[in-house]
């Protein structure tokens, strides 16, 4: 790894829509930042294409409201990197977003390749997964893919489909706090479909209510729930960062790693450690 990559990478104010963000979001992109460093530099020769997916790219940078500073984003940390994927493809369901971040990554000047959706990922997930080069016996082809939606509006169908027949790791922000502690009473409901869509299981209501978690500890049985479900996709044990307030130490969400290879844990173990390290200099 290289650990001259800093991915909190301050800019400037470009007159182009920016996504307001809070100090905890340097957190996330430590994390993220680190583990698209480690992939690329330790994989790079082992594979013959490196595919970084970003389900919820947004437009590519942030201002953080504690200090005012604008930082980039999940797509151009990715691009910032010493060692770059092959291939990058960049989704989001808001045109006017897509259509800034095409104008920061001109700015770039990368050589890679590079697709811009505009689509909801939930429901054209195919659209996104055709991108992806197919692996073969000369051609081996591994993807990271990073999805940071803003609540739990990402349905696991989605990423049971992408991940389908296809080498990939996923990094995943889990909004538990944020959403599911705090909308419990919505979400109880029978005519709510959010966490049904999110686990994928219409039947998970009366699994809570029969399990030791009911009623107190909704987070930790949809936190429980989502990692056997990636069992189920041939994913290890997960490996959580949980995010949360700083000073008031109030929990936000988790940002969650997948992986099919222990080398991957391995990989985001050391993430973990050298992050908490930099973010101690913060």
């Amino acid at each position: 790894m290289e650990k001259n990559f800093n991915p909190i990478i301050e800019t400037t104010d470009d007159n182009l829509l920016i996504y307001d963000a809070h100090i905890w979001a340097e957190e996330k992109y430590k994390l993220f930042g680190g583990y698209c460093n480690i992939f690329t530099t330790g994989m790079r020769g082992k594979w013959d294409v490196l595919v970084y997916i970003d389900l919820f790219s947004g437009p590519g940078y942030c201002k953080i409201k504690e200090t005012g500073r604008i930082i980039k984003s999940s797509p151009l940390i990715a691009l910032s990197l010493p060692v770059k994927f092959d291939v990058y493809i960049f989704c989001d369901l808001d045109k006017n977003v897509v259509e800034t971040l095409k104008k920061r990554v001109l700015k770039e000047l990368t050589t890679q390749k590079v697709h811009f959706l505009n689509v909801d990922s939930n429901k054209n997930i195919q659209e996104i997964k055709d991108l992806i080069p197919s692996h073969t016996k000369s051609k081996r082809v591994l993807s990271f893919c990073f999805a940071d939606p803003f609540d739990l509006n990402l349905h696991f169908n989605t990423i049971q489909h992408l991940s389908t027949n296809k080498l990939m790791d996923l990094l995943i922000l889990q909004a538990y706090f944020m959403d599911a502690k705090r909308n419990y009473e919505n979400y109880i409901d029978e005519d709510n479909e959010k966490i049904s869509k999110y686990l994928g299981d219409y039947e998970w209501r009366d699994k809570f209510k029969n399990s030791s978690f009911f009623p107190n500890n909704f987070v930790q049985f949809i936190s429980n729930t989502y990692d056997d479900k990636m069992k189920t996709l041939n994913y290890l044990d997960s490996l959580k960062n949980c995010i949360k307030i700083p000073v008031k130490n109030v929990p936000l969400y988790y940002l969650t790693f997948y992986t099919k290879h222990i080398r991957g844990q391995d990989f985001y173990k050391k993430v973990q450690e050298y992050a908490d390290d930099q973010l101690k200099l913060l």
